[in-house]
């Protein structure tokens, strides 16, 4: 997969690429990740990528030529399956959603800032609208961080033992049982005798409940979901 992402800050990077899953992707080449800088792709003799909006209200936008530059360029040497903007309205990151979009080739996401972005940037050159939760940030950067990781660890041979990602929240509609390491006790603390047992079928069958109800507890809207999809089972 290849992952080139737009932006006015690429330094907001370094930190969350090179470390951890998305650096060992990085380094098997089994991903690859560019940034660029938008202010590269700015024909103003200053740089600026932002202007006042034709109206009143405070906030400056993102002009659409450097993007439009930029995103040109891009796709005069390779075809997207997406070009994304990262948008506190855009359709929301799920489970699904990345292991859908793990599948792709090469994507394009566009990081935002100030007010926002241009309306016919939105209009003519993106394809797909991401957010990553109901709240606002203060450019796209921590989205865009949020979305390569969720796809990356997806991508087969990034993690160490790739059935790992088959068992996290929300892959089976379900938010993940809890676990134990050692000590097996630990200030009068104990780990659940079922764990101990070695019987693999009862040990299942606990995980299984144990993720049922957390589900129902800690995420109701995704139990009824579920309950409804699966009514004889619940």
């Amino acid at each position: 997969m290849r992952i080139d992402i737009i932006t006015i800050f690429p330094e907001m990077f370094e930190g969350p690429f090179t470390e951890s899953i998305i650096k060992r992707g990085i380094q098997k080449g089994l991903v690859e990740i560019h940034l660029h800088n938008l202010r590269d792709y700015s024909n103003d003799k200053h740089k600026r990528v932002d202007d006042y909006a034709f109206s009143s209200g405070a906030g400056m936008v993102m002009m659409i030529e450097p993007v439009d530059n930029c995103i040109s360029k891009l796709k005069s040497e390779r075809e997207y399956d997406e070009v994304i903007y990262m948008s506190p309205d855009g359709e929301l990151l799920t489970q699904p959603l990345a292991n859908q979009m793990s599948l792709y080739n090469n994507i394009i996401i566009l990081c935002g800032h100030y007010k926002g972005i241009d309306e016919r940037i939105r209009e003519h050159l993106i394809t797909k609208e991401i957010s990553i939760g109901n709240y606002v940030l203060s450019g796209g950067e921590l989205g865009a961080a949020v979305l390569t990781d969720s796809l990356v660890r997806l991508i087969p041979g990034v993690l160490s033992d790739e059935t790992s990602a088959l068992s996290d929240s929300f892959q089976s509609g379900l938010v993940s049982p809890p676990v134990y390491t050692r000590p097996r006790e630990y200030k009068g603390w104990n780990v659940p005798e079922v764990l101990l047992s070695g019987n693999d079928m009862i040990i299942n069958e606990w995980k299984l409940n144990q993720a049922i109800e957390r589900t129902k507890e800690r995420r109701p809207e995704m139990y009824e979901i579920l309950k409804k999809n699966n009514s004889n089972n619940l």
